[in-house]
């Protein structure tokens, strides 16, 4: 079970938290081989690494999700398969006070759109924001990333 949050972020003066020296992060590509209401089923190239993702319907910020590494070649093949474009963004992993965010930036038809996940193990967990945090878009379907192959934000 996946329980995520979606934010969008603030304007942020200065040094950007996420593109310090030594914050990890990874080049993503990914499409989507199947997308309806109640599940997708998404390819994914992590830097040298691929896979195969099944998500189930969202609620509440909760859905199910099967992840499965797959040969890199594959997941390079199956892109010619999938619905629509594929995204393209750099995923850092930023530590904040015992939580990691995920902040996508994103590049190609959803270039300007900058948005940061956390992962929680409840619905309801509380957890510090970080003051760079701004609106909770996690139930606005806009932002979800099987949306923007369709929609991309450069259309908004």
């Amino acid at each position: 079970m996946e329980i995520e949050r979606k934010y969008l972020i603030k304007e942020v003066s200065g040094q950007i938290p996420w593109e310090k020296k030594g914050v990890h992060s990874s080049l993503l590509q990914q499409g989507y081989l199947h997308n309806s209401e109640n599940a997708v089923v998404r390819v994914r190239r992590a830097d040298d690494r691929g896979f195969l993702t099944i998500k189930g319907k969202t609620e509440n910020a909760c859905r199910k999700e099967f992840e499965y590494e797959i040969p890199l070649t594959e997941a390079i093949e199956m892109f010619a398969l999938c619905q629509g474009a594929t995204i393209s963004k750099r995923r850092y992993y930023l530590h904040h006070m015992g939580f990691t965010w995920e902040i996508d930036v994103f590049s190609g038809a959803n270039d300007g759109l900058v948005v940061a996940e956390i992962e929680l193990e409840a619905p309801d967990q509380t957890f510090p924001e970080p003051s760079w945090l701004g609106k909770d878009v996690t139930h606005d379907p806009r932002y979800y990333n099987s949306n923007l192959v369709l929609r991309p934000f450069c259309q908004w």
